[in-house]
């Protein structure tokens, strides 16, 4: 056998077929894309917008970090010296609200003003001053240009007179001090006396709310030892009442049903005492002639309150 015979053939090569290129996906537009797309110019305008932004930011910051350290302190006072110069400078002060305050303390305070440029008037620190003040519970300061300063006051209404060594004030029904109030002048009004006093005055307006019909004969309320309250009435007569806001309204309820069943005020009594809330001690003025008592009017089997025999506050008394 020949060589050439005995020669395997060579296999034959496969060929790869070749990849096709696959063809590019095109980007979905986003919202974005549409809004730049509606602007005019196109992208060129909003990166050229963007540019402007950040540039005008950057400027804001240095200008208010100029001002912060004062930088333009002068050239802004100039410039608002200037405009109160062409006539928008402070001429009138227009004051509404005032019921009872001397307006004269209001202009004082809306005329003390590093300047009266319209511009430097300082609305904020006038409106804090006039909050000094007593009377005034609140208060609005505005310009009215070019020349006007429009301030506007709520008075705080007088609601007791306060008595406390020898003084005598007007106080609101929290009990802020409002004005001095001469002798020979004192209004209509519940007196409370005593220190500390004035700051009770919500406490003693519960006080009394719970006995309306003995408000009108109550004369003055006294604030004993920071601690409880003594009332005068009208007719002459003192009540003691216990420590306590509660305490004190019970006996009150209870007095004035007393009063209502027995007639105690105007009757010779010179005080009562219920600090002791189970019974109702008497002390009968001096000279004064024991009342009658009426039976019909006691109820409930109760007798007309017995005379202290003494100044402590013991004593017969109704239980």
């Amino acid at each position: 056998m020949s060589r050439a015979s005995s020669r395997r053939p060579a296999p034959a090569r496969t060929v790869k077929p070749k990849r096709r290129p696959q063809p590019k996906r095109q980007r979905r537009a986003s919202i974005l894309d549409h809004a730049v797309a509606r602007v005019p110019g196109g992208e060129a305008t909003v990166k050229k917008a963007a540019a402007w932004s950040i540039t005008l930011g950057v400027g804001a910051a240095a200008i208010a970090a100029a001002g912060w350290l004062g930088v333009f302190g002068l050239v802004g006072t100039a410039m608002a010296e200037g405009i109160g110069s062409l006539g928008f400078r402070v001429a009138q002060i227009e004051v509404t609200g005032l019921k009872r305050m001397d307006a004269n303390s209001v202009y004082a305070v809306a005329l003390d003003q590093r300047s009266r440029a319209m511009p430097l008037v300082d609305l904020n620190g006038t409106r804090d001053r006039l909050l000094e003040y007593g009377w005034i519970a609140d208060a609005r300061v505005s310009r009215r240009l070019p020349d006007t300063l429009v301030i506007d006051v709520v008075e705080r209404d007088p609601a007791a007179v306060w008595q406390n060594n020898g003084q005598l004030m007007l106080i609101d029904h929290k009990g802020v001090l409002l004005d001095e109030v001469p002798a020979h002048a004192i209004p209509r009004l519940p007196l409370v006396i005593g220190e500390g006093a004035n700051a009770q005055e919500p406490a003693y307006q519960r006080l009394i709310a719970a006995a309306p019909a003995l408000k009108p004969m109550v004369k003055a309320a006294t604030w004993v030892g920071n601690r409880r309250w003594d009332l005068l009435f009208q007719s002459g007569e003192q009540l003691v009442l216990p420590e306590g806001e509660e305490a004190a309204a019970r006996a009150l309820v209870r007095f004035a049903q007393m009063d209502g069943t027995m007639g105690l005020l105007g009757k010779g009594y010179a005080r009562f005492d219920l600090r002791d809330p189970t019974k109702l001690v008497v002390r009968m003025a001096p000279n004064a002639a024991a009342p009658a008592t009426d039976d019909s009017k006691a109820g409930d089997g109760a007798a007309a309150p017995a005379k202290d025999s003494g100044d402590s506050g013991t004593g017969n008394g109704v239980g």
